[in-house]
């Protein structure tokens, strides 16, 4: 599914974060790896500082995603993955967008903020107007993401798939589908989560509530709602996870949360540190609509862990 990923830079440690996530990635799913500099036009006389840092910095993720390779190598499997470094020149996230679409480029690992270096971006600008604007892939890393264990230190890995029932959401399973069959030493499991959302409480209470013949108080409503979310979510699950294994992914379960979406989802990928949240930036059918405006926005605000950002086509 990834042939090319874009690893844009801007000479901030924090950025230089993401190359842990991009060497584990090219090395175990045999992905190309380009490393982008954008040098600001309005900044004059820094740009042989600027070539030679990302020169250095394409040497030193060649010698990593080689490493990866030699660990987690399978006979005949691996193939000899090109890791090479580009500087242009303009507005960060201009050049970021139209060097993706013009080079062929399936997944963009990108840092959230970078706090100091050569050119500073956030979330607010830079990575914002790319996940905006692009229908590619973002591997998020955000800022705050444990260094004690690094990713390449997890002793497993947890791909948090978070899904609402709608074919847009499912987008996702594709490419949850490949990250679990990369070449691993450790165990890579797949959790498929769904949040059943509570009803709200109109503003035209009412202490009764007729369902059909039934009257019930809202209490008894509100229970028997989420009853049937529960259930209708236990079967949908219970068939993903059943096409998941059919294609030889073995370590596959689910859960059921209650609440509000974007709550139990940030609470969840907190109390499991060692995870990767993948989720569509829309969903807009099945049985509880989450749209990237609430649930994916508040989600994307509110966890550390790294995110896999997926458009829906």
């Amino acid at each position: 599914m990834y042939r090319k990923m874009l690893v844009p830079l801007d000479g901030s440690e924090l950025a230089e974060t993401v190359c842990t996530y991009a060497k584990e990635l090219a090395g175990r799913m045999d992905i190309d790896v380009v490393l982008l500099h954008v040098s600001d036009p309005s900044v004059h006389g820094i740009v042989t500082m600027e070539t030679a840092y990302i020169d250095h910095m394409t040497e030193i993720v060649k010698r990593q995603v080689a490493e990866v390779q030699k660990n987690t190598a399978q006979a005949g499997k691996s193939k000899q993955v090109k890791v090479t470094g580009e500087l242009l020149v303009g507005y960060a996230a201009e050049e970021i967008l139209k060097y993706a679409d013009e080079n062929t480029i399936d997944l963009i690992v990108l840092a959230s903020h970078g706090r100091s270096g050569l050119k500073r971006w956030t979330i607010g600008s830079v990575a914002s107007k790319v996940m905006g604007a692009t229908k590619i892939p973002v591997w998020l890393i955000k800022p705050g993401t444990p260094e004690a264990i690094p990713y390449d230190k997890w002793t497993k890995r947890t791909l948090v798939v978070a899904l609402d029932g709608s074919e847009l959401a499912e987008c996702i399973l594709p490419h949850a589908e490949a990250l679990a069959k990369q070449r691993s030493n450790e165990p890579v499991e797949v959790l498929l989560l769904w949040v059943c959302e509570p009803p709200v409480l109109p503003s035209y209470y009412q202490p009764n509530i007729t369902v059909g013949d039934v009257t019930l108080n809202w209490k008894q409503h509100e229970q028997q709602e989420i009853t049937k979310c529960k259930q209708a979510a236990q079967q949908y699950l219970a068939g993903v996870e059943k096409r998941l294994k059919a294609s030889n992914i073995s370590n596959v379960r689910s859960e059921v949360l209650v609440g509000k979406p974007a709550d139990e989802i940030t609470d969840y990928v907190h109390k499991h540190p060692s995870s990767l949240l993948v989720i569509a930036t829309h969903g807009r059918s099945g049985i509880k609509r989450w749209a990237y405006g609430s649930v994916a926005n508040n989600v994307l605000q509110g966890v550390t862990n790294p995110i896999l950002l997926i458009r829906p086509c």
